[in-house]
């Protein structure tokens, strides 16, 4: 059963999903930090975000605020290296991503870790994905969205204007060079009606 109601949307109905060629737009942002950006990349990606609401099993985390735990508001998954991912077309993309980005990252993706954002009072913090290598060395972390756009703002570390790019519906973002310990990002939470969204996260071993 799905953890919440989903209204298909009419932008992304096909019938198989499959990927679009790897163009995305390069911004290059300061301090070595990069992001590329490729709207549309996965069709039919209606059929993958009702197979990850329906399929996936989603867990609550908690964290520690104010001395106290409370509950993070969003729904988690993470799988390692070697788990079956919950739709074929993730471990399609997954390969794709390390093949079009080998020459720069020296290596390849190979863990998942999802987001599920119910509605709009699920969010994430301004963070970087600073755990394991990413707090020190250059790295990448590559989200494929599903569901209603969110946006993902970035600012520079420290504070600075943001920048910020919608993402849903099949879309691509890859942050690379510096951007995990020079620049945050976070999913700002809205007041506006939106239905689920599911955020995809490749990284390579131990960075996260």
């Amino acid at each position: 059963m799905a953890p919440v109601a989903h209204q298909p949307s009419m932008f992304d109905l096909a019938e198989e999903a499959s990927l679009g060629p790897l163009a995305p737009t390069r911004h290059e942002l300061t301090r070595g930090a990069w992001v590329d950006h490729l709207p549309a990349w996965v069709a039919g990606s209606e059929a993958v975000l009702e197979t990850l609401l329906d399929e996936v099993d989603w867990r609550s985390g908690r964290r520690e605020m104010y001395d106290r735990d409370v509950d993070v508001p969003r729904l988690l998954r993470w799988y390692g290296g070697g788990e079956p991912l919950p739709h074929a077309l993730l471990a399609r993309a997954r390969d794709r991503l390390s093949a079009h980005y080998a020459a720069e990252l020296g290596e390849p993706f190979v863990t998942a870790g999802m987001c599920l954002y119910r509605d709009g009072r699920d969010s994430v913090a301004w963070h970087g994905d600073t755990l394991g290598r990413g707090a020190a060395h250059d790295t990448m972390v590559a989200i494929v969205s599903f569901g209603e756009p969110r946006p993902l703002l970035l600012r520079p570390r420290g504070g600075g204007d943001s920048i910020r790019f919608p993402l849903g519906h099949g879309d691509l973002v890859v942050m690379g060079g510096s951007c995990q310990r020079t620049w945050e990002h976070c999913v700002p939470k809205t007041a506006r009606h939106v239905g689920p969204r599911v955020s995809v996260q490749f990284r390579p071993v131990n960075v996260g």
